[in-house]
């Protein structure tokens, strides 16, 4: 019998990357980086290398890629969502099945605030995204609470978007590791069921621009606000996830101080 109280090793670690964790050491091994943020660190760290690899040696890597444009002339007081979108580098990485070993033992180069962020965002997505009974850990009916939480967690005034006129409802949230520390994570839903996530951390990226992440059939939006980076998740339709991601950058970048 696997013994789910006994510490988490790194071939757990690896295995969990790779998918291939026994079914009884999922829970373990979820608390066990809900608790241990440098091993939770070091996950997201190989799954953003394998990310890398594969974009660029995988088999779709013919696929022709926009040239990298540079927001540095943007200040962040002037700058507007539509103007970072019309500058964003819109680069799409189909991401196969995780291979944490290449990830490990590959020279390829550091992964970028970005790589690891939407990396973790998206994991996150996947995860909860299809709870039905648990989808968040605080609920909506507790917002101010939920507001009040996570800002102090996280050691920032954070903000939760009313989506309301772009048709989605809150469902809640939940404190989750990230890369740098503490993330906070919100959920929204549409009228028809479908959900899109909020994921947001400290950072201290120099870089602000717009990304985005097309990953089958998630995509993600992210950028850096305030030294707070942003991800906004969801199903792979870049219209309808960029309508969320402007309604959500505008009254984060507009608000003083968050309001729960």
């Amino acid at each position: 019998m696997t013994d789910n109280h006994s510490p988490i090793t790194p071939d757990e670690l690896h295995a969990y990357v790779d998918g291939e964790l026994p079914a009884d050491r999922q829970e373990a091994l979820t608390a066990w980086l809900a608790s241990h943020p440098e091993d939770a660190a070091l996950v997201t760290a190989w799954r953003a290398q394998a990310d890398a690899i594969r974009a660029r040696y995988g088999s779709i890597a013919q696929e022709s890629v926009p040239e990298r444009l540079k927001l540095e002339q943007l200040t962040r007081r002037g700058r507007s969502f539509a103007a970072m979108a019309a500058a964003a580098v819109i680069a799409a990485f189909f991401v196969g099945g995780a291979t944490g070993w290449m990830a490990h033992g590959a020279s390829a180069a550091q992964p970028s605030g970005f790589d690891r962020f939407t990396a973790e965002a998206i994991e996150a997505y996947k995860v909860y995204v299809v709870e039905v009974r648990h989808p968040v850990e605080v609920s909506a009916n507790e917002r101010v609470h939920l507001g009040q939480w996570l800002s102090k967690r996280l050691g920032k005034q954070l903000v939760i978007p009313n989506l309301e006129k772009v048709g989605l409802k809150l469902v809640g949230g939940r404190l989750l590791p990230g890369p740098t520390g503490a993330a906070a994570f919100y959920m929204y839903e549409g009228p028809s069921g479908e959900r899109f996530t909020m994921y947001c951390a400290p950072s201290n990226s120099p870089e602000t621009a717009l990304r985005f992440k097309d990953d089958q059939h998630v995509a993600a939006f992210y950028w850096v606000d305030k030294n707070v980076a942003f991800v906004v998740s969801g199903p792979s339709d870049r219209d309808r996830l960029k309508a969320i991601s402007e309604a959500i950058y505008e009254q984060v970048d507009k608000s003083g101080d968050a309001k729960g």
